[in-house]
């Protein structure tokens, strides 16, 4: 009887231990869920704000060595009115350049390219987007491509020739114009991605970014019906939108040559010659 009790009893103790183990369980379960689920809510409450990072003031023009550039207002088809920086072609006949700039930053942060492009007696229109300094409104997908096409339409009514350059988000703008308006003269595409939610889909695999993300800019599904010469320029060190984008898009176009700068990241291509191989090919056309 002795020997029972004490089997009991151990039996007992086992079972009491399993059950506390099982509770543990449960709780770190249902911790982990808790913040899982608080992750994925912030994600999808700020993903505007992750995507789009407006900062500074927009400067003037000529405090960042652009004195030959004109500060427009323009207003959109839905009342929202953007401001754009204008220059004239320097060379007759030239084309203007429609420059869709990154997800971050002002204008100002792109002087340098924007004078490469007017010294090389090009125009230029770039527009600052919705929601970033000295624009109204708040940025979206549909707004910005919508914004894009009348920029391009705008210029293409003033009998302008026009060369779509989107820069890192701005390529997701720039293609969308492309698909829509096949008459512009060049499309280049500098550090372009697949798609803005294969990015994030790479940087958090552990979130159904798929499902969550609103502007998804899916340069994939647009890039095979664009019939606008294409460069697409990527550096082989780009941390930001990994060198595979750039390749795919390529793979994927029938009208894309692909520029693969050894030793470029994301935002130093122009160091390496991107405008030079740019204005190359526009004085083939």
């Amino acid at each position: 009887m002795v020997q029972t009790q004490h089997a009991n009893t151990d039996a007992d103790t086992i079972h009491t231990a399993m059950d506390r183990a099982k509770s543990v369980l449960v709780g770190l379960l249902l911790a982990g869920a808790v913040i899982y689920a608080g992750i994925v809510g912030y994600m999808f409450l700020n993903q505007q704000s992750l995507l789009y990072q407006p900062d500074g003031e927009l400067p003037d023009p000529a405090s960042v060595g652009l004195a030959d550039v004109d500060v427009l207002s323009l207003p959109m088809a839905d009342g929202a009115v953007l401001t754009a920086w204008s220059a004239p072609a320097a060379i007759p006949d030239a084309p203007t350049v429609l420059f869709f700039h990154g997800q971050s930053g002002n204008l100002g942060d792109r002087a340098d390219r924007l004078r490469e492009i007017l010294n090389s007696g090009y125009g230029l229109l770039a527009p600052s987007y919705r929601g970033f300094p000295g624009s109204e409104g708040e940025p979206s997908e549909l707004a910005l491509i919508s914004d894009g096409v009348q920029l391009f339409d705008k210029l293409s009514g003033e009998g302008e020739t026009v060369v779509l350059h989107g820069q890192s988000l701005g390529t997701g703008i720039a293609a969308a114009v492309a698909a829509e308006r096949p008459d512009a003269e060049l499309l280049v595409l500098e550090a372009p991605f697949t798609a803005t939610v294969d990015v994030a889909a790479e940087r958090y695999p552990f979130l159904p970014v798929t499902a969550l993300m609103k502007d998804q800019f899916a340069t994939r599904e647009l890039i095979e019906r664009i019939t606008v010469p294409t460069l697409i320029f990527h550096g082989t060190e780009d941390q930001t939108i990994p060198l595979h984008h750039g390749q795919a898009l390529a793979e994927m176009s029938d009208s894309a040559q692909l520029y693969v700068i050894p030793n470029g990241t994301h935002n130093d291509l122009w160091s390496y010659g991107l405008w030079d191989d740019v204005h190359q090919q526009l004085q083939k056309n």
